[in-house]
Order: structure tokens, then C-alpha cells, then sequence
């Protein structure tokens, strides 16, 4: 699969409000004594499960999901709050596949004048109505992240995690070259897809980049 025109927003937040929401056999990540939590918009192509074919209304959609970084001993990962997306079939396929909780949802994705116009509405039955929208553009070169830093901790993770309904925690390697990253610049207009959980976001402006394009392999998942 190829996920396009992504945007990492990420806020600081103090690891004893994620505490509950992450199972306890999972470490909670810290970069200088803090966790982080993201928000990710993003776009996708070519998405399918193994031994499925590619099919233009399944394999193309619009995600955006929420997230936090996690490990298990020296396995780096991540692990995802809620993923948002625009495809019915994805949602259930992703949900029997990966254990992750992902819901419908109506996006438009819009190149304009000033950046990529993105707006996403949860359509989910059952579940908590959430919104997003944003305007957001890259304005400096392309680079890849430095080891040590927080744009290398943030990004060059290779493992999600995910847990069933019984509890029972999995992690599935991924595969991608080094992230190809931006600064960027955006403009949040509607944000409320952390308050499910209880998370307030600090009011200080989030850490952005944006990558245009990354070619992406998911393997199936094992138990931890």
C-alpha cells in the first residue's frame, strides 16, 4: 500500500493520562520524560489483505488516526487510539484482520491554492461522533530524520500493537524505507477526535511534518 500527502501532528502529553487506555503488558514511549499523541490525515492507495484482490473501491481511501508509542522489551511501536477511514470494506477488513478499531467515516481530501484541504466526519454506528478539519502544506526541504531526535522517535517505528476483545495483545511488523519528512504548516480549524478517550490536548501549537509519499508493507499480525 502507499499512503500520500500525510500530515504527523503531535502535542506532548503527560503518560499518566494514557496509563488506562493502553494495555499493562505495553510500555508507554517517553522522548525527555514525555509521551506523545498524534493525529494523522492521510491518504491511501493499493491496500489490501493477502490473498485479496486489489479491488479501486476498497484498496483507495482516506484515513486519519490517532495515536501514541508504545514497546514491548526492545520492539518500538505503535499503537493507534482510532482509525478513521473512508472505505466500509477497509473498516471490516482491517477490524477482522489487525484487532484495530477502526470506523466509517466521510472524508474529502482537496488539493487548494493554500495546501491539501482535508475534513473527516465519523459516521460510525455506535460510536462516539468525532471531527476534523484542517488546511495543512510542507514548506522546507525534504530530509530524514537524524537518530536521537524527536522527528527520528516520533516516525521511524516499525511494529503496531493492537489487542482483541478479549484483551489478548498482538503486534504485526511493517515495512517502509526511511520517512521521507517536511516541516510543515497548518491550520486546524475543527479537532475532536481525542475527547473520546478523555484527552485533552495542550493548547501549545503541535509539532508538524509531512511526507508526500511512502510505499508500505503490513505483515500479519503475532501474539505478543
Amino acid at each position: 500500500m502507499t499512503w500520500h500527502d500525510l500530515l504527523f501532528i503531535h502535542w506532548p502529553i503527560h503518560v499518566d493520562l494514557l496509563r488506562p487506555l493502553i494495555p499493562p503488558s505495553l510500555h508507554i514511549d517517553t522522548f525527555d520524560g514525555e509521551a506523545w499523541i498524534g493525529v494523522v490525515p492521510f491518504r491511501m492507495t493499493g491496500f489490501r489483505l493477502r490473498y485479496i484482490p486489489w479491488l479501486p473501491w476498497v484498496s483507495n481511501f482516506s484515513e486519519l488516526n490517532v495515536r501514541t508509542y508504545v514497546s514491548h522489551g526492545e520492539k518500538p511501536g505503535v499503537w493507534f487510539f482510532s482509525l478513521d477511514a473512508s472505505s466500509r470494506l477497509a473498516v471490516r477488513g482491517a477490524r477482522w484482520a489487525f484487532h484495530l478499531p477502526y470506523y466509517d467515516a466521510s472524508i474529502s481530501v482537496s488539493e487548494e491554492t493554500n495546501g491539501i484541504r482535508y475534513n473527516s466526519k465519523r459516521i460510525h454506528t455506535g460510536a462516539p461522533s468525532v471531527n476534523f478539519a484542517a488546511t495543512y502544506r510542507p514548506v522546507g526541504h525534504v530530509c530524514h530524520p537524524a537518530q536521537g531526535t524527536i522527528d527520528h522517535w516520533l516516525t521511524e517505528r516499525y511494529c503496531l500493537y493492537a489487542a482483541d476483545r478479549l484483551g489478548r495483545v498482538y503486534y504485526g511488523d511493517i515495512y517502509h524505507d526511511h520517512w521521507p519528512l517536511q516541516p510543515a504548516e497548518a491550520e486546524i480549524e475543527i479537532n475532536t477526535m481525542t475527547e473520546p478517550f478523555g484527552l485533552k490536548l495542550p493548547k501549545t501549537n503541535p509539532l508538524l511534518h509531512f511526507s508526500r509519499r511512502l510505499e508500505v508493507v503490513a505483515w500479519k499480525l503475532k501474539a505478543v
